[in-house]
């Protein structure tokens, strides 16, 4: 295992570049599921930027599609109303067409790593839905119209439904200045930019009973009114036993009932124990650690190593099960060592929710999800 661990990623990367056969180099993710979906992962700018050459071979290796972490959220890409900074995505695009990935841009309109100043008029007092409209407009369509054609598709907008209350959608600033139908203009305003674009509604913790059902409904409203939506991502920040695998098969077999597109967008499972609730992705929210809620701080040992792997093989034999509904499966992060995870909830924890440890090794869980894709060739 530790050889093939070892050369899995060179041998790989030498399929790419035709120096090396597809039927004599070891399976990998982006082969064993060639035929089913894309398989992705986010990605940061240490990887892009190819400091890590070892990250570079790994990603360009095993995945067929690429959505960046962070960098083309609107803190990032634009921070001031008259400065916009494109060095970023412009990485990402030219990293994914030197390894032949699919680009999935990440996100439009969220709430959050959105600027204060995008929601203050010039006073520093709220702005009125006149002036939000234009900004979020000018910023779509700049955004999405400089990458036409070049981006597969678009989160255009990213967690706009409440975790809780009697009101179905989040108490945000886009809805509380513009109106419940911001997320109609958002899509409009995106294939205005982009026609051809496929243009996703994207959010945690859909295998929730009531959540669900009030994305469900946001769909049916969307398309009842001639909203030009593609498809709808369920984010998957998972538990080692939560949510049942039932709800995870549920929320892919409803929202496929509604002709739309389905993508898992941002899959980890987390291995730590919790405070709060699971499934709550909410990247505002923050838990006090305590004795024995950082257990693995030197690796994770061969049982839980090996609950994790059963966990995503259950999760891959359901994503198998409805692959003609399914387009995609990204992993939220390429490896241990870059997962968001390790500082959420409860900071300064170790985590371990994906398949390649922080040696970039693959894990037990690897091979299972390689298999059970292998497995149906």
């Amino acid at each position: 295992m530790k050889r093939y661990s070892k050369s899995l990623t060179l041998i790989a990367a030498a399929v790419l570049c035709g120096t090396v056969s597809a039927e004599t180099a070891p399976a990998t993710l982006r082969k064993a599921y060639a035929d089913d979906f894309l398989i992705g992962a986010a990605l940061n700018r240490q990887v892009i930027g190819g400091r890590d050459t070892r990250a570079v071979d790994l990603a360009a290796a095993q995945f067929s599609c690429l959505t960046a972490e962070n960098d083309m959220k609107w803190q990032s890409l634009h921070p001031a109303p008259d400065r916009y900074d494109f060095s970023g995505p412009d990485a990402y695009l030219e990293f994914a067409k030197k390894n032949r990935m699919v680009v999935i841009g990440h996100t439009l309109v969220w709430h959050s790593q959105t600027p204060d100043w995008v929601f203050k008029d010039d006073s520093g007092k709220p702005a009125t839905r006149e002036v939000l409209l234009k900004r979020m407009k000018d910023h779509i369509q700049t955004v999405v119209g400089r990458y036409k054609g070049r981006i597969k598709g678009w989160d255009v907008v990213n967690e706009a439904l409440s975790d809780g209350g009697p009101e179905p959608l989040r108490d945000s600033p886009w809805r509380r200045i513009i109106g419940d139908d911001f997320i109609e203009q958002a899509f409009r305003f995106a294939h205005e930019a982009d026609p051809k674009a496929e243009l996703y509604y994207n959010d945690y913790g859909l295998e929730n009973g009531r959540k669900r059902d009030n994305a469900v409904a946001l769909v049916k409203g969307l398309l009842k009114r001639g909203v030009p939506i593609t498809g709808i991502g369920t984010q998957s920040h998972f538990h080692l036993n939560h949510p049942p695998i039932a709800e995870v098969e549920k929320t892919i077999t409803d929202f496929a009932a509604l002709k739309v597109k389905v993508m898992v967008t941002e899959l980890d499972v987390d291995v730590l124990p919790q405070r709060g609730p699971s499934g709550n992705a909410d990247i505002s929210r923050r838990e006090q650690g305590g004795d024995g809620l950082n257990p693995y701080p030197n690796g994770l040992p061969p049982e839980m190593q090996e609950k994790l792997a059963k966990r995503y093989g259950e999760l891959f034999e359901v994503y198998l099960r409805h692959r003609k509904s399914l387009t995609r499966v990204t992993f939220w992060g390429l490896d241990d060592g870059r997962t968001w995870l390790n500082g959420f909830p409860i900071r300064g924890r170790v985590n371990h929710p994906l398949l390649f440890d922080r040696d970039l090794k693959p894990k037990p869980a690897f091979d299972t999800v390689v298999k059970l894709g292998m497995r149906t060739k």
